[in-house]
């Protein structure tokens, strides 16, 4: 993926695919900028963080606490650096899973930060 690459210009219609294979690769493509990937790479973790205290028993908070800090981060990605709309806004589950398969797919080095 090379950070220049300008977000797609042809509008697709995230809820137009029938699966999360056929997803994935529009999902990547919504993710270019690599300030971008590095915003949901942070956020995700800090989702992460946050369920571990959860599970440590720090209290309930640190759920809806662990996904603000995700999406925000992500959303800062997609407005300020990607310049396009979250496909979460039409797709969430599989924008969901496409956010965990990404993170996966970085710590793996199949998609660069």
């Amino acid at each position: 993926m090379n950070s220049s690459t300008p977000a797609s210009a042809d509008p697709v219609d995230p809820r137009t695919f029938k699966t999360f294979a056929e997803f994935y690769p529009f999902y990547l493509g919504e993710h270019r900028n690599l300030n971008c990937r590095r915003l949901h790479f942070v956020g995700s973790s800090l989702g992460l963080v946050c369920l571990a205290m959860l599970i440590a028993g720090g209290g309930w908070w640190w759920l809806p606490l662990g996904l603000v800090l995700g999406y925000l981060f992500a959303w800062i990605g997609h407005f300020g650096f990607e310049k396009n709309k979250p496909a979460s806004f039409k797709r969430p589950l599989y924008s969901f899973i496409g956010d965990w398969v990404m993170y996966r797919d970085i710590w793996r080095g199949r998609v660069k930060i």
